[in-house]
C-alpha cells in the first residue's frame, strides 16, 4: 500500500513515499537543518530542570518530534539513504533517538552552531564527497504544515527544476494567508500561477502597512527551503566565503564521515563567525535565485510562543499525530507546554489585579 506524506500513521523509515519524478529523485539528496538553539521559543520549551529544549526535538501535540516529521517530509524528494541531518554536538541527548532511522554517516555533527551558512556548508561538502553530481534540497527541521501533500508536490517541482538547471537556486515561498509582519518575504519579478520566477527583493519582518503592499506585489513568505545543484550552491559559497570554504575542506580532508569529531574541525568551528545563509549569502546572489510559489498549505515556522499558540488553534480537533514505528520516546509536547504557559500567565494576571485592588 502506498503511504502518502499527508497521512498521519505509523511510519517505517525504510519505506519512502511514492514519487512521480524518478529522474530527479535518483540524483537528489536532502539536508535537514537541525542545529538551531531555538532561543525565541525558550519560555515555551523550558523543562522542569530549567533547560530549554530546542523546538526541533519537541512534538507539536504528541507523537513524533518536529525533526522526525521533517525527515518524513524530505523523503518526498530523496530516499532515506540520501537524507542527511545536521545537528549540534551539544544537543546529542535530544537528537540521538530521533535520528536512529538514518545511516550513521548521514548524521552530520557540528562541533558548535555557527549559523545556517556553515550549517549547510558542512553537510554539503560531505554529500559532494560521496556524490560529486548531487542535487540538494535543504529544509528546516522545526516547521509545521497542515497539508503535507501540497508541500511535497512543490518540493518535487523544485527538485525537478534544480535537476534540469544546474546554475540556478530554487527557493520555496508560501502563498500568504494574511499580511503577517512576523515573516520574511520574497518578492518575485512577476507571478505566473505556480511557475518559478526571478527574485527581485527580500524583505525581513516588514511593518503591517509594508506587508500589505508586498502582498499586492505577489510576495511570498520565505519558507527557508531550497533546491539546487551542489555546483550552484558551492559557487555561492566560494564567492562569498572563499577562505572559510578552503579551511573547512582542509579540516575535512582525510577524515571521511568522522571528521565532525576531529580536532581540526573543532578548532575551525571555534574560530568561525556566525553567518546567516539567507541574509549574508543568498541575498547577495539574486541573479541565480528563482522562487517557486507554494499553494496554501498551513505552513508555520513556529518561531514564537504566539505563533505556536496560533498554529494549535488552527489544528482540527481530530488532528492525528505522526507515530514512528517501534518508538516510545516521549518528546516534549508543545501543546501541553502552551497550556501550562497560558495557565501561568492567567494566574499571574489575576494575582496582579488583586494586588492592584
Amino acid at each position: 500500500m502506498t503511504e502518502r506524506l499527508g497521512e498521519k500513521r505509523a511510519f517505517n523509515p525504510n519505506q519512502c513515499l511514492q514519487r512521480s519524478h524518478e529522474d530527479s529523485y535518483a540524483s537528489t539528496w536532502a539536508i535537514v537543518l537541525a542545529g538551531g538553539q531555538g532561543t525565541r521559543l525558550g519560555t515555551l520549551t523550558m523543562a522542569e530542570n530549567g533547560i530549554s529544549v530546542p523546538k526541533q526535538f519537541c512534538s507539536l501535540r504528541g507523537g513524533a518530534c518536529l525533526l522526525q516529521e521533517a525527515l518524513i517530509r524530505a523523503s518526498a524528494v530523496a530516499p532515506m539513504r540520501r537524507i542527511c541531518a545536521v545537528v549540534a554536538a551539544q544537543h546529542r541527548r535530544w537528537w540521538h533517538a530521533p535520528l536512529l532511522s538514518l545511516p550513521k554517516h548521514n548524521v552530520v555533527v557540528q562541533p558548535e552552531n555557527r549559523g545556517t551558512a556553515f550549517g549547510i556548508l558542512l553537510p554539503l561538502l560531505r554529500v559532494l564527497a560521496r556524490d560529486a553530481n548531487a542535487n540538494v534540497v535543504v529544509l528546516p527541521a522545526d516547521h509545521h504544515l497542515l497539508n503535507e501533500d501540497t508541500l511535497a508536490r512543490s518540493l518535487r517541482q523544485a527538485a525537478d527544476l534544480a535537476a534540469a538547471d544546474a546554475d540556478a537556486i530554487y527557493l520555496l515561498g508560501a502563498e500568504p494567508n494574511e499580511p503577517d509582519p512576523g515573516f520574511g518575504y520574497i518578492v518575485p519579478d512577476h507571478r505566473n500561477g505556480y511557475k518559478p520566477s526571478r527574485v527581485t527583493q527580500f524583505v525581513e519582518k516588514p511593518d503591517a502597512q509594508l506587508a500589505r503592499s508586498l502582498l499586492n506585489r505577489g510576495a511570498l513568505w520565505n519558507m527557508f527551503i531550497l533546491a539546487a545543484s551542489g555546483r550552484a550552491l558551492m559557487k555561492v559559497f566560494r564567492q562569498s566565503l572563499a577562505n572559510h570554504v578552503r579551511a573547512m575542506e582542509s579540516a575535512l580532508d582525510g577524515h571521511g564521515s568522522e571528521g565532525s569529531d576531529s580536532m581540526a574541525l573543532a578548532a575551525l568551528y571555534h574560530n568561525l563567525p556566525t553567518v546567516d545563509f539567507s541574509r549574508n549569502l543568498l541575498e547577495q546572489h539574486d541573479s541565480v535565485l528563482r522562487v517557486v510559489p507554494v499553494p496554501h498549505c498551513g505552513w508555520s515556522d513556529l518561531g514564537t510562543p504566539e505563533r505556536v499558540a496560533e498554529t494549535l488553534r488552527r489544528l482540527p480537533s481530530e488532528w492525528p499525530e505522526q507515530n514512528i514505528a517501534g518508538e516510545s520516546v516521549p518528546y516534549m509536547n508543545l501543546a501541553a507546554q502552551n497550556s501550562r504557559l497560558q495557565e501561568y500567565l492567567e494566574a499571574a494576571f489575576a494575582s496582579s489585579e488583586q494586588t492592584a485592588v
